[in-house]
């Protein structure tokens, strides 16, 4: 990822490679505090020496700079020819922000995790290329012309649709973000991870086109009468297969066949897959083959699969699945560092799965003092918000931190105060106030501030 240039202050951004085999190896030997460490260590050192080059090449103004003198080579030659990579790549100069895994996060890799790099990102969208990953039993590239799609149960006339009987339908395309329940699920007991691509990055953002679930059942003649939920059904090898709402279906959820203005990647559902616009991304049934019109409020078949959140009094929450509203900074973020003084755009993301952002504060001082930042437009129901605020770094140590208001009037909580109500046992949605720690060094880090 390049080097962020502010007016009077710069960013170096966060090692894209971090974890390679040394990393690794601090794991295995040191456990992973001892593993941040180590990393923290590596990475600045060489962070460390960018900072003097470039502090010297800006107190001369340039003067003598062989990048302004001598006339590159790309400005005195001829350029490639057009359609030298079919399929349009990112300059060779950003291979290092990619989509990344984290070690020993799941057995196997058929059942893991890749995080999307929320620290390079701008805007709201997410490139394909970067959009996270989660899987249950891997992924699957399936012929199109061979997937059929089936709707049964409290149905009139059951029905199989082809791919190109979906496409001839009623479409519409809209931009949601997808957020896994388990967001953030590393840091209910205390700091885990040294990157907000591992703290946050199971969220993406993208336009998705495809048919209203409402006009495919209104087509098959669903019984209004005693109809209470659907269950939807993917091709994959675990048939992966969730319960939503049959008011919730009837709302806002396509059964979308394209992202980003192109077909859906294999590893995202393709040819098909179920939108579910805020609600926990395992709703988002892909490689969707059924849906299941039903009566009862949960198949048995779907009933413990669903996410349940653990207590502090022992008992649980059952059939959570709203994300609710949360925010986080994206930079200046964990893993960076602050090259100079002056002026910096601190930038994030907020988001509600219960509408729009409201309204986005901004805390430099662990939380006693707040500004509202900015909102950058769009604003849309259930989809990330870009926001951003003006900060002039003294050079003194902060504490960085983001709280997110929806057009609900939830706020966003801080970690106690989430824990008070849900304990240090829970996995899945944790929306708390994130919070990154700005050293004299410069240096950010992972901390958690009530």
């Amino acid at each position: 990822m390049t080097t962020p240039i502010r007016k009077r202050g710069r960013v170096q951004a966060a090692p894209e490679h971090f974890l390679d085999s040394a990393l690794i190896e601090d794991i295995n030997r040191a456990g992973i505090d001892g593993a941040r460490r180590g990393f923290l260590r590596r990475s600045f050192l060489a962070a460390g020496a960018a900072m003097t080059a470039g502090s010297a090449l800006a107190q001369d103004g340039g003067a003598g700079d062989p990048n302004i003198l001598t006339l590159p080579e790309h400005s005195r030659t001829l350029g490639k020819p057009v359609v030298t990579h079919p399929y349009g790549q990112p300059s060779q100069y950003e291979a290092n922000l990619q989509r990344r895994e984290s070690p020993g996060l799941t057995r196997v890799g058929a059942a893991s995790v890749s995080f999307t790099p929320l620290q390079g990102l701008f805007g709201i969208i997410t490139p394909s290329g970067l959009h996270f990953e989660r899987h249950h039993q891997g992924w699957h590239d399936i012929d199109p012309a061979k997937h059929r799609f089936m709707i049964n149960g409290l149905v009139k006339n059951p029905k199989v649709y082809t791919m190109d009987d979906l496409m001839r339908m009623p479409s519409v395309s809209r931009m949601h973000f997808i957020e896994c329940g388990a967001n953030t699920a590393m840091e209910w007991g205390n700091v885990a991870v040294p990157s907000v691509q591992y703290s946050h990055g199971m969220l993406s953002c993208s336009e998705f086109t495809g048919v209203p679930l409402s006009v495919l059942l209104d087509d098959c003649g669903y019984d209004k009468r005693r109809a209470r939920v659907v269950l939807a059904e993917g091709a994959d090898g675990s048939s992966m297969t969730r319960t939503i709402s049959l008011e919730r279906a009837l709302d806002d959820v396509i059964v979308a066949w394209a992202m980003n203005g192109e077909m859906l990647r294999p590893e995202h559902g393709y040819p098909l897959r179920l939108v579910v616009p805020g609600v926990q991304g395992v709703s988002w049934v892909k490689w969707l083959r059924r849906i299941e019109v039903g009566d009862q409020p949960y198949a048995a078949k779907d009933e413990a699969l669903h996410y349940i959140d653990a207590l502090p009094d022992g008992t649980f929450r059952q059939y959570t699945s709203i994300q609710e509203c949360k925010s986080v900074i994206t930079t200046p973020s964990a893993g960076q560092r602050l090259l100079d003084t002056g002026y910096y755009n601190i930038t994030g993301l907020a988001w509600s799965g219960r509408g729009k952002v409201k309204r986005v504060d901004v805390s430099v001082d662990g939380g006693r003092n707040w500004r509202t930042a900015r909102l950058e437009t769009p604003l849309l129901s259930k989809c990330l918000t870009r926001f951003n605020i003006d900060w002039d770094w003294n050079g003194a140590p902060a504490v960085l931190q983001s709280r997110a208001i929806d057009e609900t009037g939830y706020v966003q909580p801080k970690i106690n105060e989430l824990r008070a109500v849900r304990g240090t046992r829970s996995i899945y949605h944790n929306n708390a106030i994130q919070s990154w720690q700005v050293a004299q060094s410069g240096e950010v880090s992972n901390v958690q501030v009530y």
